[in-house]
């Protein structure tokens, strides 16, 4: 992979000693395999978006191998679900990108990722971190600060030509309470996290999406020979509520999330007595479950 902007001549990287720099050296030696998932793990100091970047190359001139991992220490133009806007202060999370080939998975079966990566992700930092993650469907990551349920990442998963997928990550880490976006915004040094070390929550991540990533793979991206569809499941919390499903083209079905089907779409019981699948939209959780 080429670099977009690996010069920090305008740049003090250790200007912040809270938040260092990742050691792109360090994460190549850890973590790319001759029988690994991960080819290269590149590190710059800023781009727009590390999604974007993959995807041009992907479907530029300059081909990338699957397995290809590129970090931003800042990201001007980082993008979360519905082209909402994703900014956070230079080395303040984790901002990467990954490039997939599921090979040998059939297509419909590829919208398992990004729910694939919440799984990965969640049991790493509980892990690593000691941060009880749990997932907001389909790619939310919410963390508890001061007893209130607070989201600290998301994933962002695009098609880039005809045989890859472009899965993007992002995890406030360090983010102080005087720099959330929004209200209800957290990160895993205000729940408390054991470790912010970010090289070593980054290579916890990866590892775990690995293996997630090979298990799936392994059966066909079958979730349910996988594990994958009852470890989601377990871990999300929006099963259970009373949610609003905002979808495309304006309209909304209010129900119960009572289920994950096959497919990876939430299943809403209404007040109708009707249970209807949602493959896409934003889910507004309106009481506990």
């Amino acid at each position: 992979m080429t670099p977009r902007d690996a010069s920090d001549a305008n740049d003090n990287r250790w200007s912040d000693l809270d938040r260092p720099p990742l050691n792109g050296a360090a994460l190549r030696r850890a973590l790319v395999r001759e029988d690994g998932l991960w080819c290269d793990v590149e590190v710059v100091q800023r781009t727009g978006s590390t999604n974007s970047d993959l995807v041009a190359l992907v479907t530029g001139e300059e081909k990338a191998d699957e397995g290809a991992v590129l970090v931003a220490e800042e990201q001007n133009a980082g993008r979360g679900r519905l082209d909402r806007q994703w900014t956070a202060p230079a080395r303040s999370g984790l901002f990467f990108s990954v490039l997939l080939k599921p090979t040998g998975v059939p297509v419909e079966r590829w919208g398992w990722l990004p729910l694939l990566t919440g799984v990965a992700v969640a049991t790493a930092l509980s892990r690593v971190a000691g941060v009880d993650t749990a997932l907001k469907w389909p790619n939310d990551l919410l963390v508890t600060v001061d007893g209130e349920e607070r989201k600290a990442g998301g994933i962002l998963a695009e098609r880039a030509g005809s045989d890859a997928v472009v899965v993007g990550i992002g995890i406030n880490v360090t983010l102080r309470a005087d720099e959330l976006p929004v209200p209800g915004a957290g990160s895993l040094a205000l729940a408390g996290a054991t470790t912010t070390d970010r090289d070593t929550v980054l290579r916890a991540v990866l590892r775990s999406l690995e293996q997630w990533y090979e298990k799936w793979r392994a059966a066909g991206g079958d979730p349910v020979a996988s594990g994958l569809q009852e470890t989601y499941a377990a871990g999300c919390a929006t099963l259970g509520r009373v949610v609003r499903a905002e979808l495309p083209g304006g309209t909304s079905i209010t129900g119960e999330a009572v289920a994950v089907d096959g497919d990876g779409r939430l299943v809403l019981a209404t007040e109708e007595g009707v249970q209807q699948p949602v493959g896409a939209g934003d889910i507004v959780h309106l009481r506990p479950a």
